[in-house]
C-alpha cells in the first residue's frame, strides 16, 4: 500500500498499489512480453521451468487475469491416476451418467499412476477450456491450481488421495466408517484374529480404512497386532501375495478385510490354492461392491460405495456425485 497527501491536513488515504502491467511482469520473469502472453493464455509452446517462473511472478503480484468472454466448451476432462482396474471403470460410467444429463461429452486421461498429473495435462485442460475438471485419486500442485483457477476452470477432486489443499472442493467416501463396519461384521461373526489388507499408505482412503479397522477392534478390547496388518496397493496380486503370506502362518488369521474388492478377489485365490474354503474356513470382506463381487463363488461380502448412478435414481441420490460437475468450485482469493 501506498501512502498519498490527503485533501485536508492531518489526514492521510490509503490507495492500493496500482496492478502490474504484462511489460512490468515480463521484466521481472527476464522474458518478452509475448511469452508472459503465452502463460496467461494457457499456449503449450513455453519451456516448463519459464511457465512456472511467470506463474509464480504471477502470483506474487497478484497480477489478475482478464476473462475471456468465449464460452467454455461442452466438455468434462476426467483424469485418473489409473484407468486399468474395474473400479476405474465404474467411476467413469458414474460421471459418464451424470455428465450426459448436465450435456458434457467427456474428456478422459491418463496420470500413469502419478498423483499429480503432468503439465502436459494441463496445457491441454488450458487450450480446451471445459466446463469442468474431475481428478479422481489424484490432486493438482499449487502452480496447477492457479493456472486453472486463473481461466475460471472449476474443478475439484474426486476421492482424494491425500488431504486436499485449503479451497479445493472434494468429494469422498466414508472410508473409515466403511472399515469400521467391514471389521465389526467381522466381529459379530465371532471371529477375533482379523487381518487387514490395505491399499498404497500414501492414499488418504486407505489410511482412513486401516484406521476404521484399528477402532473396531480397540472399541471390542481387543489388541491390534502389526503382524495382521499387511499393505497392498489395491490390485489383485497385491491381495493374493498378502493373503499367502497370512495364510500360510501358524496362528493365521481366520478372517481378512481385504481393503477393496480386487484385493479381496486375490485373497479368494490364495486360499482356493491353500485348500481353505470361504465362509466355512476363512472369511472375507471387500470394499467397493463392483461387479465381480457378485461373480465369484461365494458371492463377496463387501462394502458397498456408490460409484454408478443408473438414470433412475432420485436426485438426493445423485447429489454427490453431481457436486463435481461445477456445483462445488475453488475459493476466489478476496482482495
Amino acid at each position: 500500500m501506498q501512502v498519498r497527501p490527503g485533501l485536508a491536513a492531518g489526514l492521510a488515504r490509503l490507495e492500493p498499489d496500482p496492478a502490474p502491467t504484462l511489460s512490468e511482469i515480463a521484466r521481472a520473469a527476464g522474458v518478452s512480453a509475448p511469452t508472459v502472453s503465452k502463460v496467461l493464455h494457457g499456449r503449450a509452446d513455453v519451456a516448463p521451468a519459464t511457465r512456472a517462473k511467470v506463474e509464480e511472478i504471477l502470483r506474487r503480484t497478484g497480477y489478475r487475469r482478464r476473462r475471456t468472454t468465449a464460452p467454455p466448451s461442452r466438455l468434462l476432462d476426467l483424469v485418473s491416476h489409473q484407468l486399468d482396474s474395474a473400479w476405474a471403470v465404474e467411476v467413469i460410467r458414474g460421471v459418464e451418467n451424470v455428465a450426459r444429463d448436465e450435456g458434457l461429452s467427456i474428456v478422459l486421461s491418463e496420470s500413469a499412476g502419478r498423483l499429480t498429473p503432468s503439465q502436459t495435462w494441463v496445457d491441454g485442460v488450458l487450450a480446451r477450456r471445459p466446463a469442468e475438471v474431475v481428478l479422481v485419486l489424484s490432486d493438482l500442485d499449487a502452480a496447477q491450481r492457479d493456472q486453472l483457477t486463473g481461466r475460471d476452470i472449476p474443478f475439484v477432486v474426486l476421492d482424494p488421495a491425500g488431504d486436499p489443499a485449503d479451497g479445493v472442493p472434494a468429494v469422498g467416501t466414508g472410508n473409515w466408517q466403511g472399515g469400521l463396519a467391514a471389521t465389526r461384521h467381522l466381529l459379530d461373526l465371532g471371529h477375533r484374529r482379523i487381518a487387514v489388507i490395505s491399499g498404497p499408505s500414501g492414499m488418504m482412503c486407505s489410511r482412513a480404512r486401516v484406521d476404521g479397522y484399528r477402532t473396531a477392534l480397540e472399541t471390542a478390547r481387543l489388541p491390534v497386532d502389526p503382524e495382521l496388518i499387511h499393505e497392498g496397493d489395491f490390485h489383485h496380486e497385491a491381495g493374493y501375495a498378502a493373503a499367502r503370506a497370512l495364510l500360510t502362518r501358524d496362528d493365521r488369521p481366520t478372517a481378512i478385510f481385504a481393503g477393496n474388492d480386487l484385493q479381496a478377489l486375490g485373497v479368494y485365490e490364495a486360499a482356493r490354492e491353500l485348500g481353505l474354503r470361504v465362509p466355512q474356513d476363512l472369511s472375507v470382506v471387500g470394499f467397493d461392491d463392483l461387479p465381480p463381487a457378485r461373480w465369484v463363488g461365494p458371492p463377496l461380502t463387501t462394502v458397498r460405495q456408490p460409484l454408478v448412478l443408473p438414470a433412475g435414481v432420485s436426485e438426493r441420490q445423485r447429489q454427490p456425485l453431481r457436486h463435481t460437475l461445477g456445483h462445488a468450485r475453488p475459493d476466489r482469493p478476496r482482495s
